[in-house]
């Protein structure tokens, strides 16, 4: 499944206008729990032109290796579009790696859709996200999700990373390492970080097992975090990266793991065939009249929370507002920002407009819910 299986809404709000802020993904995770394999899946199927900047350090270049090698752009723009950084843990190196870098792929932003940054397993991810109030990048990106990825085979079996001394080593190759967190201390900060995490190798865990995986997880992470399984990296490419300003409604219970059955393995028990799919659809919500800015951003987090949205995208009209203020949401992180993007600034009247990506329900309860919440 990619953002181009979603058509445009009817008789819903028009395509949401683009901005200029490039959006930043932050894929996070201990080694192994299966981020690259993601990362490979959002490069094929996105249909979108990303950067990646990856942070792997110890076994140098396996990563990078693995994600040059799979074709998600033409070679003569792999320099370009590929950037690896080896010299370090980026949390520890923030300075000298991340910001110039992140200033370099800026240079050729008009010919992004966004960036997606996979940290090494030792980084944390709080020192990235603060990084992105730099003054250099902060008007020019804006933090699109922090993305944790879990191990659900391992954490089943009861552990956090499936070889501890695999990721000791790794420590241990990093000389510019500052912090000395414990692997569980560590993988709580992981979560606490994250705006969504993907549970990985989610079919070769048993529907017990992964309920036992999802509460775990649950009792680390912010309310309102969403907590999906994948296999195979195989993820719908608008939960990671956002919803396409192209499309809107549609999916109608589209299972975000459909893709993956194309080339499943059908050698295990029907029990774990099933369980790791997840129903989403995306929605979109018009409500006219004058709002204020803030009753409108505690409307919206409110409505993630009670309904199980994944992400949401949006836009308000203020009365007497020259600019549209542009509203992006994953999980709990909610951000709003006056755009600049061109072709904005109309005569049409004030109101909220907003696509909305989360479980099954009807359309008609999220904008009974939402013209309640701002009542």
């Amino acid at each position: 499944m990619n953002g181009s299986s979603i058509p445009a809404p009817t008789g819903g709000p028009a395509a949401l206008a683009p901005e200029r802020r490039l959006p930043v993904t932050v894929v996070t995770g201990f080694l192994g729990a299966g981020k690259t394999t993601l990362l490979r899946s959002l490069l094929l199927g996105s249909g979108q032109r990303l950067a990646v900047l990856v942070n792997e350090f110890g076994e140098v270049g396996i990563d990078g290796d693995l994600l040059r090698s799979c074709g998600f752009c033409p070679e003569e723009e792999l320099d370009g579009r590929l950037v690896e950084l080896t010299n370090g843990c980026l949390c520890c190196t923030v300075q000298d790696d991340f910001l110039p870098t992140m200033t370099t792929l800026l240079e050729r932003a008009d010919q992004l859709d966004g960036i997606v940054v996979e940290t090494s397993g030792l980084a944390l991810p709080e020192p990235l996200v603060a990084a992105f109030q730099w003054p250099a990048i902060r008007a020019r990106t804006r933090v699109n999700g922090v993305v944790t990825v879990v191990d659900g085979e391992a954490l089943a079996a009861g552990a956090v990373v499936a070889d501890p001394a695999v990721l000791e080593a790794q420590r241990l190759a990093d000389p510019s390492l500052d912090h000395a967190t414990a692997i569980d201390e560590l993988f709580a900060q992981q979560l606490a970080s994250a705006d969504l995490v993907l549970i990985s190798r989610a079919d070769r865990v048993d529907a017990a097992g992964l309920e036992q995986v999802r509460a775990r997880v649950e009792r680390r992470i912010r309310a309102g975090t969403p907590v999906l399984p994948m296999a195979r990296g195989a993820v719908a490419p608008e939960l990671v990266l956002g919803l396409d300003q192209d499309h809107a409604n549609g999916s109608h219970g589209r299972r975000a793991g459909d893709d993956q059955d194309q080339d499943h393995d059908h050698d295990h028990d029907h029990d774990h065939e099933h369980h790791h799919h997840v129903a989403i659809e995306a929605q979109a919500l018009q409500l006219p009249g004058c709002f204020e800015r803030a009753e409108v951003e505690r409307a919206l987090r409110q409505l993630i929370q009670g309904h199980g949205l994944v992400r949401l995208k949006g836009r308000l009209r203020l009365s007497g507002k020259a600019r549209v203020l542009e509203l992006q949401a994953v999980g709990p992180r909610l951000e709003s920002w006056f755009s600049d993007a061109a072709g904005l600034q109309t005569d049409a009247p004030p109101g909220l407009e907003v696509v909305a990506l989360g479980f099954q329900q009807p359309a008609d309860d999220l904008q009974s819910a939402l013209v309640e919440l701002l009542s």
